[in-house]
C-alpha cells in the first residue's frame, strides 16, 4: 500500500495517530502544504515572525523525518488542487491527515473525500479528549465555557503515543530545501519552531524554573517569558500535543505541588479544548459578525482606524505597545489581546473579523478556533454569557503596566492624531450663488 500522510497543524513524531497509522505501508509520502490566511481587508500572505515559525517548525520536522530514512515535502496552494495531483502522480492509495477544525477546513475535506482517486482517513490527535468521551452528544455541546468546563475537566486524558522508531521509505521524488524566512526571531520573545523548542520550553516552565507553581498570579503579565508559559506556540501549530502538556502537569502535581496555579494551567488547556469543539459545531458561523447567534452589529469601516490600531498609532498608548509587540514578536498576552480587541470593537467601532484576521496573520500561535472564539467573546456574539466585554482602557492601563514599563518599551506613545481627517473628496460643498 501506498500511503500519504498530509501534515496540517500536528507538527511532530511523537503523539501523532494519523502517522502512526502508516507503520504497515509499503511507502509514505509526507507532504505539508503552506497556509493562506483569509483574504479579508487585504491583508495577504504570513506575518514575518508567524512565516518564520512556521518555516522552522517544518525545518525541525523534515530533518527528524530524514533522521528516520523520510523526508518533507513543502508546497504551495489549496489541498483541493494540489492532493488530487500528487495522489495520482505517485499512485497513493491512501491518505492520512489530523482532524483541523474550522469551516473551510471541513470543506477541503468533504471535497478530498469526493474527489480523491484515493481512501482518506482523518484521524484525531489534537484534543485533550475524544468526542466519543463527552457526556453529551456533540449537538448539545454548552454555548458557554463554564458548564463545558464542569462536564468534561474530571474525564480521562489518554496518553501520548510514542514517536514512530521507523517509518517506510518515501517514493522516488524530489524533496526540496525548505527557504529560509526572512525573519529572524525577535529578542523580546526569541521563541524557536520546532517540538524540541517546545519540549523544552515545557520542562523549563514546570520542571526548572517551577514558574507554574505561581501561574495564576503571574498569568497576565504582558511580557511573554515573565509570567505566561507561552507554550501556545507549539500548540498551535502541533509540535507539542495537548495530551503531552497536560500528562506534564499531571506530573509535576505528583512530584512537586498541586495548587490552583498548576490547576490554571490545565484550565487555560480546557478554554482551548472548548474552543476547538465550538469551531467544530459552529461551522462557518465562526466567520460570521453576528456569530450563530445572528445578533446585529452596528459597525461602520474607517480604514485610517484600522490601519492605526494595526500600526500601534492611536491615541492609546497600552494598546499601541500591545501591537507593537505583536508585530514585532508575534505574540500578545492573553490579557493583552483582550484589550487591544476592546479598542478594535468599542473604541474605534470597527467590525471585530477585521481584527480577527490581522492577529491570524500575525500570530505565531494562531489556532482557528481560539483566535475567532475569543474574538466573538470580546463582540458579545460568541461565548460570553455577558454578552461582550469592553475594558476601560485607562483602568487597565493602571493595573497592568502601573508604571508605564510595557508601554514604553514597546514604544506605545504616540503622536496625537487628529479625530477627524480631510481631504479633496470630503470637501463640503456649498452655495455660492
Amino acid at each position: 500500500m501506498r500511503q500519504l500522510h498530509w501534515f496540517q497543524t500536528d507538527l511532530r513524531l511523537a503523539d501523532n495517530p494519523a502517522l502512526s497509522s502508516a507503520q504497515g505501508a509499503d511507502s509514505l509520502l509526507c507532504i505539508y502544504l503552506m497556509p493562506k490566511p483569509r483574504p479579508w481587508c487585504n491583508l495577504t500572505g504570513l506575518g514575518p515572525q508567524r512565516d518564520r515559525f512556521l518555516r522552522e517548525s517544518l525545518q525541525e520536522l523534515k530533518e527528524q523525518l530524514q533522521a528516520l530514512g523520510q523526508d518533507l515535502m513543502v508546497l504551495e496552494g489549496s489541498p483541493e488542487l494540489v492532493l488530487p495531483n500528487i495522489v495520482d502522480r505517485f499512485s497513493i492509495d491512501h491518505v492520512t491527515t489530523s482532524f483541523t477544525p474550522g469551516w473551510y477546513e471541513k470543506q477541503a475535506i468533504t471535497f478530498l473525500e469526493q474527489k480523491l482517486p484515493a481512501t482518506l482517513s482523518v484521524f484525531r490527535g489534537s484534543t485533550l479528549f475524544d468526542a466519543e468521551q463527552f457526556p453529551f452528544e456533540m449537538a448539545d455541546l454548552p454555548d458557554t465555557f463554564s458548564p463545558f468546563r464542569r462536564k468534561v475537566e474530571k474525564l480521562n486524558i489518554s496518553s501520548p503515543l510514542a514517536a514512530p522508531g521507523t517509518l517506510p521509505p518515501p517514493p522516488s521524488a524530489q524533496f526540496d530545501a525548505i527557504p529560509r524566512a526572512a525573519a529572524s526571531p525577535h529578542p523580546g520573545l526569541p521563541l524557536p519552531g520546532g517540538s524540541t523548542g517546545g519540549l523544552r520550553r515545557l520542562d523549563q516552565f514546570l520542571f526548572h524554573t517551577h514558574a507554574i507553581a505561581d501561574y495564576k498570579q503571574t498569568r497576565n503579565d504582558l511580557d511573554g517569558l515573565s509570567g505566561s508559559s507561552t507554550l501556545s506556540p507549539w500548540l498551535a501549530g502541533g509540535a507539542l500535543s495537548a495530551r503531552t502538556v497536560a500528562h506534564a502537569i499531571f506530573r509535576y502535581e505528583r512530584e512537586h505541588v498541586a495548587n490552583d496555579s498548576t490547576y490554571w494551567l490545565y484550565f487555560e488547556l480546557l478554554w482551548r479544548e472548548f474552543f476547538h469543539w465550538r469551531a467544530v459545531i459552529d461551522r462557518q458561523t465562526l466567520f460570521r459578525q453576528g456569530g450563530r447567534s445572528g445578533r446585529r452589529l452596528l459597525t461602520t469601516f474607517e480604514p485610517r482606524h484600522f490601519a492605526r490600531w494595526c500600526a500601534g498609532d492611536t491615541d492609546y498608548p497600552l494598546v499601541n505597545a500591545l501591537m507593537r509587540q505583536l508585530v514585532a514578536t508575534g505574540w500578545m498576552s492573553n490579557r493583552g489581546r483582550q484589550i487591544a480587541a476592546s479598542c478594535l470593537i468599542n473604541e474605534l467601532g470597527l467590525d471585530w473579523r477585521y481584527g480577527a484576521a490581522f492577529f491570524e496573520q500575525q500570530l505565531i500561535d494562531y489556532d482557528v478556533g481560539s483566535n475567532y472564539g475569543n474574538w466573538q467573546y470580546i463582540a458579545g456574539v460568541g461565548s460570553d454569557p455577558r454578552g461582550g466585554r469592553q475594558f476601560n482602557l485607562a483602568k487597565q492601563a493602571a493595573q497592568y503596566d502601573p508604571d508605564d514599563t510595557f508601554t514604553l518599551k514597546w514604544e506605545g506613545f504616540r503622536p496625537t492624531q487628529p479625530e477627524h481627517v480631510v481631504d479633496g473628496a470630503d470637501w463640503p460643498i456649498t452655495d455660492q450663488s
